[in-house]
This record gives structure tokens, C-alpha cells and sequence, in this order.
């Protein structure tokens, strides 16, 4: 016979292992990542709550909470409010809205699940597609009494977009239109009608109440005519395993992971495929290749690697490899090319304008970039393909895209993590649109730099001069293109060779194409000062004189040259200075609404941060002029024509 002490030690030896057991099959669940998404008010809080509560995952101290909760901000009476579980900040409380992303994590025994909480509102559009950048399905939620609106449209275009191929149709609120069959088989023709173009996989509409729980977690005898899966049937059996191992491989490198002289690693999360020492990688951008040697972890060397594992590859070579490269698979190479074709979303109040610059940050590489046009946007509505200049907050639209420098990437159908990007505000720092690239533009490869024996250098020794551009900026009527002119003839009586850009005269030719909305000003400014850098590199001295009056612009002019071959010089004249003098009678004109997009009165004039030279008021022309020479001379720019 066996002792107490045996037989406690044997329970708690079946006890460990079939805790053990149980943690294992945990562990080996898949996992299905999916984002609620709708309109405003549909329900997707109330929704994700429900399914919390009902999964038996809240603590008893929770369920109290939330009981508190909701009789001070609920709104379903003596009801359990359930999307506060989710709409944690105090605004969206308030409102009973939600307006930032929240994620939950909750199992079941056939599944685990991580959902994204995503907003409805039009104004944060830009959190909804944070919620479903890594989303393998989503939860479109149709209030049943509304229908559909643009907001689900726009959301469900959104979600086409970002690749995502499953989609859950959950009309909600069926209880407040009598569990209508009639209501539910109207809104679900008109949507599969709608989403036909946007190519979703699968597409299953289930007619639902969220706050009651009919057909969340268990079928409800309120809906006899409903032969469908639950809404937790479909997510525990649909199949959407992600096929990015299957992909070719891809490694942004975000460090070089160099603790002594004997080890030299690249350290990354693989984004596709799989890799395996022995496999021949290649660097995107170089195109040299070689052999991977380890793959390194802190638990140890790996037999292979594969999609989402973040590792440390050792290579056979020593190779010139840094953070933002690209290490692929030699035979299945990235595309590399400064030049592609991109859906956006924009998401920032000011428009997005061609030539403007931005920078873009695509995996772990970060370079300048501009839109060179806009193609056509997205009406969301009928997917019309419609003309414009601009791209306004919320909108999608097909664009061209230039970099400064080459970036290595996939189509973003092909690899998600390596053809996905966002665009940053160079100013603010602010992200300020998404985009999904299409294709390379093949021109880009097509062109390359020719050699010239005679370069910029010999130029300017033959003209006794260091080329330079000297940049006058300030507001219609500052004295600008007076100066600049007085500045000229000072340099021609020295025999110094210049040219003067003035504002008015190329737009009589290279710009008369251009408007004054901010758009055409972009552009005027973009092509002025390509043409001064091929002046530039010609071994001028050139003079241009714009307002150009936004500073992400003029930095666009400056970023185009080398140290010290930009001078921006500020006329620094008040407003209403400048519009005393009005010269051409162009203030009282725009004061009269004969004038849009007029520079400090119906368009802003954003001030030089750290101009090179300030002209005051208090100086005369002629003085400013004498300014301007005396400091080209300081800088050397003159050679030895002024001794």
C-alpha cells in the first residue's frame, strides 16, 4: 500500500503534468489577430466587451468595476455597459466614442485571439488603420438601423488596402429593428455589392446584438431564420494563416550587433521567409552576396528562422552591411529603385502637396522623399478614379513617389512589412499618411548620372568665383526683387558672372503653367530651384527672389545643394510696411477678394527659423545691398576680383 505522503506526492505529480499539458496545447493554439471597424456608434466596444464577458475572462473585481462604471457613464440603463471594458479614457467616456486603439487579448479552447478596438469617428481614420496594419481579419460592424454609411465604406476600402482578406459583416443592433430578416438580407446585399471590387476572400454576415449577446458566443432562438456560424464559430474555425514564410526572405537590418573584435551580427525581425544557415543572402541595395554563417539568440544558435522571429544573422563574409539595409534571399532579390508608385492614405489637416518634402520610413531605412503627382484619388462611394492636386485629410489616393535615396522594397501584396510605409512631417516630425507601394517605376533604372570632364569646380576657377545661391525671401513688397537687383549690379561692375530668378519673370515662361493655390507654389519653388542648381553647377552666382513663403519649401531649395552653396537671406519688412507701399496694388486687391491665396492676407507667411542674413527695415536698399556683397566677400565667394 502506498503512504499519505506517497500518494500526495503522485496527485501532485499528475497535477504538475496536467498543468504542464495544459500550458503546452496553450501554447500551440493559433493565434488570430482582428480589429472591430465601422461606423460611429456601431457598437464595436460593446461588441469586443461582450466577448470578454462572455469568454469568462473578467476577474470578480472587474465585473464590479464595471458594474460602477456603468451607472456612472453608462448608457443602457441598469444594463451592464459593456463597452467601457474597452473605451478606457476619460474623453471617450465622456463622449461615448472611442477615439484611440485598444487592443485585448482573450482565448478560447480551440483558439487564442489578440482584437484591435479601433475608432469610428472620420477624425481618427488615422487610428483605424493603425488598428489594422497587422490584422488578419475584420469585424465591420453595420448598425441595423442605419445601413451602410461612408464610414464603413471607407473603412472596409481601408482594410482591402491593407491586405487584409477576411471580412466579418456584423450587422448589429438586430434587436432594435425586431430581429428583421427582411432588414439583415437588405444590408447585406448592399454590401456585398459594394465590397465586390475590393476582393476579400471571405465575407460572412452575421445578424447580431452586442449588448444582449444573440449570436456572439451562442446562437440565439431570436433568430430562427439565421442557419450561420456564431460570430466565435467563424473566428475560432476560419482559416487564415499568414503565408509570409512562404514568401521569399526578407531581413531589415535595424543593428549591427558588434560586442567584441570575434563577433559581427546583424540584428533584425524577420519579414518574411525563412532562412537557414548555409542560405546565400544577398545586401539589397549593393547586391553583394554571400553566406549566412550562424543565426544567433539569446537562447541559443537556430537551425532556421522564419517570419516575425526577431534574430541576429552572422555571415561568411565581411561585408559592408548598416542599419536600413536589406538582407534578402540572393536568388529573390527586392526590387531597389528611388522611384515607385504607392496608394496613400492622408492623414494629417494639411494637404498633401507634389514636391513638397516629407521623409518616408519604409521597415528600418528613413530617407527625404516628395510625391512627383498625384495620379487620381479614391471615391470611396464608387471607387471612381477622380483628378486632383492635392491629397485632403482622410483621403486615398495613387501616387508617384521620388526618394533622395535608393530603398529596397516589395510590393506591398507581396510582402507586407517590406512594401508598407509611412511619411513623416519634416517640420513637426508628425506622421502624416501611409502609403502601400504598387510597383517600381521602371524610368528610374533607366537613368542614370552621366560623367562630365568639365564639373562645377572647374567652372568656377575659370570665373574667379565660388558658386553660390543667395535665396531672397519675404512678403510681396518687402524690397526683395529690389535689392536683389541692386546686389547683381554690384557683382557684374567686379566681373563676378550671375544670373537673377525673379518671381514675376518666370512666370512669364518656365512657370506660367502655375496658379497661386499652395499646390502651384510648391511646384513654382520646386522647379526655380532645380533650375538655380543647374546654374549653380554652371559656376554662377545666382539671385533668386521669391515670398516663397512656406519653410518646409524653402528647406526643400536648400537640402538641393551642397554646405554653403545655399544663402538664404530674410527682407524682414512688417506687414503692414509692405502693404503700405504697395507697388503693384496687389494688397488692396486681395483686402477687396479680387485675389485668393495672397500671401499674409488669405495665405500664411511662416518666418525664416535661421536665416544666414536678416535685412530690417531700418537698413536703406542700397545698404542691405552693401550687407549682402560684404558678406559673400567674408565668405570667399568673390575670389580676389574685390582687392
Amino acid at each position: 500500500m502506498l503512504g499519505f505522503a506517497q500518494t500526495e506526492e503522485l496527485e501532485a505529480s499528475s497535477n504538475c503534468e496536467t498543468v504542464s499539458h495544459y500550458l503546452h496545447a496553450h501554447e500551440r493554439k493559433s493565434l488570430l489577430r482582428f480589429l472591430t471597424c465601422g461606423s460611429v456608434d456601431d457598437g464595436k466596444s460593446t461588441l469586443i466587451g461582450r466577448l470578454l464577458y462572455d469568454t469568462q475572462l473578467l476577474m470578480e473585481d472587474q465585473l464590479a468595476a464595471l458594474a460602477a462604471d456603468s451607472r456612472r457613464h453608462g448608457t443602457t440603463g441598469d444594463d451592464l455597459d459593456f463597452a467601457l471594458l474597452v473605451d478606457g479614457l476619460a474623453s471617450e467616456r465622456e463622449q461615448g466614442i472611442t477615439i484611440d486603439v485598444a487592443y485585448r487579448f482573450f482565448a478560447t479552447e480551440q483558439r487564442k485571439f489578440i482584437v484591435a478596438d479601433t475608432p469610428g469617428h472620420e477624425q481618427y481614420t488615422r487610428n483605424m488603420a493603425t488598428g489594422a496594419s497587422n490584422a488578419d481579419l475584420a469585424i465591420i460592424l453595420v448598425d441595423a438601423r442605419q445601413g451602410i454609411l461612408d464610414q464603413t465604406r471607407r473603412h472596409s476600402f481601408i482594410v482591402s488596402l491593407l491586405g487584409i482578406r477576411h471580412v466579418v459583416l456584423a450587422i448589429n443592433k438586430i434587436d432594435l429593428v425586431g430581429y428583421s430578416q427582411a432588414v439583415f438580407d437588405e444590408i447585406e446585399t448592399a454590401y456585398r455589392s459594394f465590397a465586390e471590387p475590393l476582393g476579400f476572400v471571405s465575407l460572412q454576415a452575421i445578424p447580431l446584438s452586442a449588448r444582449y449577446g444573440d449570436n456572439v458566443l451562442s446562437r440565439s432562438a431570436k433568430l430562427p431564420w439565421y442557419q450561420g456560424p456564431t460570430l466565435i464559430e467563424h473566428l475560432e474555425s476560419i482559416e487564415v494563416e499568414s503565408d509570409r514564410r512562404a514568401a521569399p526572405f526578407r531581413m531589415p537590418v535595424q543593428w549591427v550587433n558588434r560586442p567584441n573584435l570575434d563577433f559581427r551580427g546583424f540584428a533584425g525581425t524577420i519579414a518574411a521567409g525563412v532562412v537557414r544557415p548555409g542560405d546565400r543572402v544577398a545586401v539589397a541595395r549593393s547586391g553583394v552576396t554571400t553566406l549566412v554563417k550562424r543565426i544567433v539568440t539569446q537562447d541559443g544558435d537556430l537551425p532556421e528562422a522564419g517570419a516575425g522571429e526577431a534574430v541576429t544573422l552572422m555571415l561568411e563574409d565581411e561585408i559592408d552591411v548598416s542599419r536600413g539595409d536589406v538582407l534578402a534571399a540572393a536568388a529573390e532579390r527586392p526590387e531597389v529603385s528611388d522611384q515607385f508608385a504607392a496608394h496613400v492614405l492622408w492623414m494629417h489637416d494639411d494637404p498633401l502637396i507634389p514636391g513638397r518634402p516629407y521623409l518616408i520610413k519604409l521597415a528600418t531605412s528613413a530617407v527625404g522623399a516628395s510625391v512627383t503627382h498625384i495620379k487620381h484619388r479614391v471615391d470611396i462611394n464608387n471607387f471612381a478614379k477622380l483628378a486632383t492636386k492635392t491629397l485632403e485629410k482622410n483621403e486615398v489616393g495613387f501616387v508617384n513617389i521620388m526618394t533622395q535615396a535608393p530603398l529596397a522594397f516589395d510590393p506591398f501584396c507581396r510582402v507586407h512589412d517590406t512594401g508598407a510605409f509611412i511619411i513623416i512631417d519634416r517640420i513637426s516630425n508628425h506622421t502624416v499618411g501611409a502609403g502601400m507601394i504598387d510597383f517600381s517605376l521602371r524610368r528610374a533604372s533607366n537613368i542614370h548620372w552621366q560623367a562630365l570632364d568639365v564639373n562645377m569646380n572647374a567652372r568656377a576657377i575659370a570665373k574667379g568665383q565660388k558658386p553660390a545661391l543667395l535665396w531672397f525671401t519675404g512678403l510681396s513688397g518687402a524690397g526683395k526683387s529690389t535689392i536683389a537687383n541692386l546686389v547683381e549690379k554690384r557683382l557684374h561692375a567686379i566681373g563676378k558672372h550671375t544670373y537673377l530668378l525673379d518671381g514675376d519673370n518666370v512666370r512669364h515662361g518656365l512657370n506660367r503653367d502655375l496658379g497661386f493655390t499652395d499646390a502651384d507654389r510648391v511646384e513654382n519653388i520646386r522647379r526655380v530651384a532645380e533650375a538655380a542648381k543647374l546654374m549653380v553647377d554652371a559656376g554662377l552666382i545666382v539671385l533668386a527672389s521669391f515670398i516663397s513663403p512656406f519653410r518646409a519649401e524653402r528647406r526643400m531649395a536648400r537640402d538641393l545643394f551642397a554646405a554653403g552653396q545655399f544663402i538664404e537671406i530674410f527682407i524682414d519688412t512688417p506687414l503692414e510696411v509692405a502693404e503700405g507701399r504697395d507697388p503693384k496694388g496687389l494688397y488692396q486687391r486681395a483686402r477687396n477678394g479680387l485675389i485668393q491665396n495672397f500671401t499674409g492676407i488669405g495665405s500664411p507667411y511662416e518666418r525664416p527659423e535661421a536665416p544666414h542674413i536678416t535685412i530690417t527695415p531700418d537698413l536703406s536698399a542700397d545698404e542691405a545691398a552693401e550687407l549682402i556683397v560684404s558678406h559673400l566677400d567674408r565668405g570667399c565667394y568673390l575670389g580676389s576680383a574685390t582687392g
